[in-house]
C-alpha cells in the first residue's frame, strides 16, 4: 500500500466531530421546542380564526380558503414510481409538473434504488437532454444540459444553494433528483459558481414516511466492491406528528477500472414535526469519499485526438488519490398564518475538508505524453438562508398565487498546492512513477487562507394570475441579484473585487386546452458569476466579468397519472469563454443552443415501463471576432443524444423484471476551431430484479450489467479535455424489508 493511501485509514479529526457535534445539537434544540410551539398553535387556532375578517376591505376580492400543499409531502409519481409528476420549483414551491412553464424531470428513491445508482451521473443517465464527465484534472462529477456545463458545486441541496456536498453525492440518502432544464436565475438565484445556464439540479433528503420502515440493503459488484445500506424510518405521536428517518451506508473496494479503489461513508438523519399550521424540519448529512488511483481525465494539445485505451486501463499514478469529506446541517420552518397563506424560512450549513493529489496525462504537439503531480488541500464553508411567503386570493374572475422571498449564499474557499515537474508517461502502457517531488509551492498547505469568497443576496416577486377557472395561467415575475466576488492571491494579496447587482426577469404561460394536456412558453435568464481561467491558460486564476444568458422556450406537456409526455423547443445564448489563440482566458462572443426534446416517462402499456426521448441541439459560437471560430460548433455539444430505458414484467414468473438501456451521444469537437472530435458513441445496459419474500420478509434481488459490450470510448470533450467512459462494471444487490 501506497504511503498515500494510508491516509484513509486515519480517525476522523476533533475539530470536524466538534463541528458535526454543533449541527447535531442545534437540530435536536429545534425539535425540541417543537412541541410547545405546536401547543401555542393549537391554543390559539380558534382566537385567531374568530379574528380573521370575514370579507375584504375591498369587495372585488376574496381569500381563497385553499391550504397549500405541505411540502414535506411529496408529490405523486407516474405509475412504476421511477418519475414523479411535480417537484419543488423554487421560489414557487411544490407545483404540478402540468401547472408550470418550465421543464422539469424528477427521478425517485424508486429509480435509484432498482437501478442501484451509485451518484448523480447513475441517475442522470436516465434522460436525454444531459450527459455526465469528470470536472477539469479530478474525479468530481460535471453535467451538460441542453449543452452547458453545470459544475457540481452548483447542485442545490433541499433548495438550497452552497451546502451541498463536493464534488461526489452518494445517493443512499436522496428522495429525489430534480432536474431542471433551462436558465432558472429568477427561481433559485445565481448559483456560487455560476454554472446553471442550460438547467440546473436540486437534491431532496429523505424524509420519514407514515408507513415504518426498516430497509437494509447489501450491495457489491464483480470488482470487487462491497457495501451496506440501512434506511430507517418512523413516525410518533398520536396523529403522527414527529418523524425522524436515519440512512447509514458505506460501501468499499476496488472498481471495475484497474487499480481504482473507491470506499465512502453517508450518514443522514432527517427529523421532522407536522402540526395543524406549523411544520418544522431537520437534516444533518456527513459525508467522506476516498478515491485510491483513480482513473483521471486527459488533456490534448495536440492536432490530433488519441485512440481511447482499453476499457479497463487505469493510466493514472497509484499514489494519487482524492479524499473529501463535508458536513451538513439544514433547518427549515413553515408556517400556515392565514386559509391559502405560507410563510417559510430555510437555513443551512457546509464544512468540508478535501485533500487530493490528481496527476492528468497530456497530449504534446509533438505527441509524446507527460503528467504532473498536482497537490491540493482545500477547505470550505458554506452557508445558506431563505425565507418568504406564498399565497392565494382571487379578483373577480382572476385567480392569483404570489410569492415573494429573499435568499443568502456565502462560500468561502481556501486553498493552497504543490506543484511538480513534468514526467513522462503513456495512455497505452503507463509507467508507475515514484511520488514527484515538488517544484513549486502556493499558499499555506498545512492551513490554506482563503483564494475566493461568493456572496449573493437576493430578493424575488412573482404573481401566476390563472383565467378561466385556471385554464390558462400566466406567470410574471422578477429577482434582484446582488454579487459580491473576491478573489485571492496565494500570498495574501486580493486580486479581485467585483460587486454589482442585476435584476432578471421571468414570463410563463400555461394553457390547458384539456385536463391532461398543456401548452406552455417562457422566458428566463441566467446568471452566471464569472468563469476563472484553466491552469492551461496563461491567465491562470483570473475570474471574468458577470453576465447574463438568456432563453426562450415553448413547448407541451401530457399527463394522465399513468405515464407522462412532453416536448420543448429551446433557445439559449450565452457569453462565449474560451482559450484564445494567445493562449488567454476570455469572453468572446456568444454560444447560442438551439434545441428540440421529446420523452416519455410511465407505463403506457401495463407491465411495460420506459423512461425513452431524445435531445437534438444546434449549437452555435458567433461573433467571436475571428474567422477562424465564427459559426462553428463550441465544445463539449453533441448534435443528437437518446436514451431508451425500458422494464417488462415478465409474466410467467410473478415478481421477475428486465431492463434494457440504450444511450446514444452524438459526435463532440475537442477545439473551439472544430478541427479535433470525437466520434459518436452508444452503451447498452441490461438488468433484471426478482421480488419474492424470504422468511416472512419482502425481498428483492437485482443485477445490473453496465456498458455490457466492454467499449472503449472518449465519453466527452466538455471544458476542452476528454473524459473515458466507464468499463463493463456488474452491480449485485439484496434489499430486505423487515
Amino acid at each position: 500500500m501506497s504511503a498515500s493511501r494510508s491516509h484513509s485509514s486515519q480517525p476522523v479529526p476533533a475539530k470536524a466531530l466538534a463541528h458535526r457535534a454543533v449541527i447535531v445539537a442545534a437540530v435536536a434544540m429545534v425539535f425540541s421546542l417543537s412541541a410547545h410551539a405546536q401547543s401555542s398553535d393549537s391554543d390559539n387556532a380558534t382566537s385567531a380564526n374568530a379574528a380573521a375578517p370575514q370579507e375584504s376591505a375591498l369587495p372585488a376580492v376574496k381569500v381563497q380558503a385553499s391550504k397549500e400543499q405541505l411540502p414535506g409531502d411529496l408529490e405523486p409519481t407516474f405509475a412504476g414510481g421511477q418519475v414523479a409528476r411535480g417537484a419543488d420549483f423554487g421560489v414557487l414551491g411544490k407545483q404540478k409538473m402540468i401547472d408550470v412553464p418550465f421543464s422539469m424531470t424528477t427521478y425517485t428513491s424508486k429509480l435509484i434504488e432498482d437501478q442501484q445508482a451509485r451518484t448523480i451521473a447513475d441517475v442522470l443517465a436516465n434522460d436525454p437532454a444531459v450527459r455526465t464527465a469528470y470536472a477539469f484534472g479530478n474525479f468530481a462529477e460535471t453535467y451538460v444540459i441542453r449543452g452547458f456545463q453545470l459544475q457540481g458545486d452548483d447542485v442545490s441541496l433541499n433548495g438550497l444553494y452552497g451546502i451541498t456536498p463536493r464534488q461526489l453525492v452518494a445517493t443512499d440518502a436522496l428522495e429525489r433528483v430534480d432536474l431542471f432544464k433551462g436558465a432558472n436565475a429568477f427561481l433559485n438565484g445565481a448559483s456560487p459558481n455560476g454554472s446553471a445556464v442550460g438547467g440546473g439540479l436540486n437534491l431532496q433528503l429523505k424524509r420519514a414516511d407514515d408507513k415504518p420502515l426498516t430497509r437494509v440493503t447489501l450491495d457489491g459488484s464483480a470488482s470487487g466492491e462491497i457495501g451496506a445500506h440501512v434506511d430507517i424510518g418512523r413516525r410518533f405521536g398520536s396523529e403522527g406528528q414527529f418523524g425522524i428517518r436515519v440512512n447509514q451506508a458505506n460501501h468499499d473496494g476496488e472498481t471495475s477500472i484497474d487499480g481504482e479503489h473507491r470506499r465512502d461513508n453517508t450518514t443522514a438523519v432527517s427529523l421532522d414535526w407536522r402540526g395543524d399550521k406549523l411544520r418544522l424540519y431537520g437534516d444533518f448529512l456527513y459525508q467522506r469519499q476516498r478515491i485510491n488511483g483513480g482513473r483521471p481525465t486527459v488533456n490534448d494539445f495536440a492536432n490530433f485526438i488519441p485512440e481511447p485505451p482499453s476499457a479497463t486501463h487505469n493510466y493514472g499514478q497509484t499514489w494519487s488519490f482524492s479524499s473529501i469529506e463535508d458536513t451538513v446541517g439544514i433547518l427549515r420552518a413553515e408556517y400556515d398564518f392565514y386559509p391559502g397563506w405560507t410563510a417559510y424560512v430555510t437555513g443551512g450549513v457546509r464544512h468540508t475538508d478535501e485533500h487530493g493529489e490528481y496527476s492528468s496525462p497530456s497530449i504534446q504537439a509533438n505527441g509524446t505524453t507527460t503528467a504532473t503531480r498536482l497537490g491540493v488541500p482545500h477547505k470550505e464553508d458554506g452557508s445558506s438562508a431563505e425565507a418568504g411567503v406564498r399565497g392565494h386570493f382571487n379578483t373577480g374572475p382572476v385567480s392569483h398565487f404570489v410569492t415573494a422571498g429573499a435568499s443568502i449564499v456565502r462560500v468561502d474557499s481556501k486553498s493552497a498546492f504543490t506543484f511538480s515537474s513534468s514526467f513522462p508517461t503513456s495512455l497505452y502502457d503507463t509507467p508507475q512513477v515514484p511520488y514527484p517531488a515538488t517544484t513549486l509551492t502556493g499558499g499555506n498547505n498545512e492551513d490554506p487562507q482563503t483564494v475566493a469568497y461568493n456572496l449573493m443576496r437576493s430578493v424575488a416577486i412573482s404573481d401566476t394570475l390563472g383565467f378561466l377557472h385556471d385554464r390558462v395561467l400566466f406567470t410574471i415575475g422578477a429577482r434582484h441579484q446582488e454579487l459580491l466576488t473576491n478573489t485571492y492571491a496565494y500570498t495574501g494579496a486580493q486580486t479581485r473585487n467585483y460587486n454589482d447587482s442585476i435584476t432578471t426577469p421571468v414570463f410563463g404561460l400555461v394553457v390547458k386546452p384539456m385536463q391532461d394536456v398543456a401548452i406552455y412558453a417562457n422566458h428566463s435568464e441566467a446568471l452566471t458569476i464569472g468563469d476563472s481561467a484553466p491552469n492551461t491558460a496563461a491567465n491562470f486564476g483570473e475570474q471574468l466579468p458577470p453576465a447574463k444568458s438568456k432563453q426562450w422556450e415553448v413547448g407541451a406537456k401530457y399527463d394522465n397519472g399513468q405515464y407522462g409526455a412532453s416536448f420543448a423547443a429551446f433557445q439559449i445564448e450565452r457569453p462565449l469563454t474560451f482559450v484564445n489563440s494567445s493562449n488567454i482566458f476570455v469572453a468572446d462572443g456568444t454560444q447560442r443552443n438551439r434545441g428540440l426534446e421529446a420523452s416519455i416517462y410511465g407505463e403506457p402499456v401495463h407491465g411495460v415501463r420506459l423512461i425513452a426521448g431524445a435531445t437534438y441541439i444546434h449549437a452555435t459560437q458567433y461573433d467571436t471576432g475571428t474567422g477562424a471560430t465564427d459559426g462553428n460548433k463550441p465544445i463539449g455539444v453533441p448534435t443528437m443524444m437518446f436514451n431508451v430505458n425500458a422494464e417488462y414484467d415478465v409474466p410467467v414468473l410473478n415478481g421477475l423484471t428486465v431492463t434494457a438501456r440504450w444511450i446514444h451521444t452524438g459526435s463532440q469537437y475537442l477545439n473551439v476551431t472544430n478541427t479535433l472530435s470525437i466520434p459518436a458513441w452508444d452503451r447498452f445496459d441490461l438488468g433484471a430484479r426478482y421480488a419474492t419474500v424470504l422468511f416472512g420478509k419482502p425481498t428483492t434481488f437485482r443485477a445490473s450489467v453496465l456498458n455490457v459490450a466492454n467499449k472503449s470510448y472518449w465519453a466527452s470533450t466538455i471544458g476542452g479535455y476528454l473524459t473515458q467512459g466507464a468499463p463493463r462494471t456488474v452491480l449485485l444487490s439484496m434489499t430486505t424489508d423487515f
